[in-house]
């Protein structure tokens, strides 16, 4: 066996070194430090090559959010490509999803993660005092987060939408798709099915706040009771229609 090969096996055997013995603590200052604290992972128990803990999504003031049971362990052949590899488990799921981390950048592929309504109130501020209900999927094809920049494509469906201020129950189911390009992210939002029409654009980029215009529509019937809703977050402009800006 030649040197070269002996020193890359040594190197090799190092990081795993490295990797079995380094605390789980180090994720969530890592979180912390890419997600300005808006991820954290809570209770981390483990080491970076096997653990588990909670993990966080705060709202921006980073005063309250949602947590979800997260388990994960290394898929070591990766580091001979100067990654880590980590297969994620959320909430006992029987099926793991690859989160891949590298110097410059993270990716995460083929998850699909249930998420509370109230996960909307975390992004867009403006909804959460609506008490928003019904039952979310978010669908990872690619996502893969660098410096300033988001590549990739990923799929939000709320089923059975609700809120606490109107008795109209369901609203809807909707589709919001994310579009990333590097340069900025792009959003889409559609009806699926119910009374309630929404569609709108949406889109952020690096250093400037997410921007979404969006319009729904209410039949006639139902109006009286979805207006004082939409009232909250839109601009009537008549016969059922409203503008939303969030």
């Amino acid at each position: 066996m030649s040197r070269w090969r002996l020193i890359g096996f040594g190197f090799l055997a190092f990081a795993l070194g490295l990797i079995a013995a380094a605390p789980a603590t180090l994720i969530d200052s890592y979180l912390q430090q890419v997600s300005a604290g808006g991820l954290r992972l809570a209770e981390a128990s483990g080491t970076l090559w096997s653990g588990a803990g909670q993990i966080e999504i705060r709202d921006a003031n980073r005063r309250s959010g949602i947590a979800k049971k997260i388990v994960w362990h290394v898929r070591p052949t990766y580091l001979l490509r100067g990654k880590i590899l980590f297969e994620v488990a959320l909430d006992h799921a029987a099926q793991s999803f690859p989160v891949t981390v590298s110097l410059s950048q993270v990716e995460v592929a083929d998850a699909d993660i249930n998420l509370p309504a109230a996960a909307l109130g975390l992004g867009v501020p403006k909804l959460a005092p609506l008490g928003l209900t019904g039952d979310m999927l978010l669908h990872i094809a690619r996502l893969t987060f660098g410096r300033g920049s988001v590549q990739g494509n990923a799929t939000l469906q709320w089923r059975g939408a609700g809120s606490a201020f109107t008795r109209v129950s369901p609203l809807g189911d909707y589709e919001l798709r994310f579009e990333g390009d590097g340069a900025a992210v792009r959003a889409s939002l559609r009806t699926l099915q119910g009374p309630l029409q929404l569609e709108g654009q949406g889109s952020w980029a690096s250093g400037s706040n997410p921007v979404f215009r969006g319009n729904a529509r209410v039949p006639p019937q139902q109006l009286e009771q979805l207006a004082p809703l939409l009232r909250l977050i839109a601009i009537e402009r008549g016969e059922g229609r409203f503008e939303l800006l969030l």
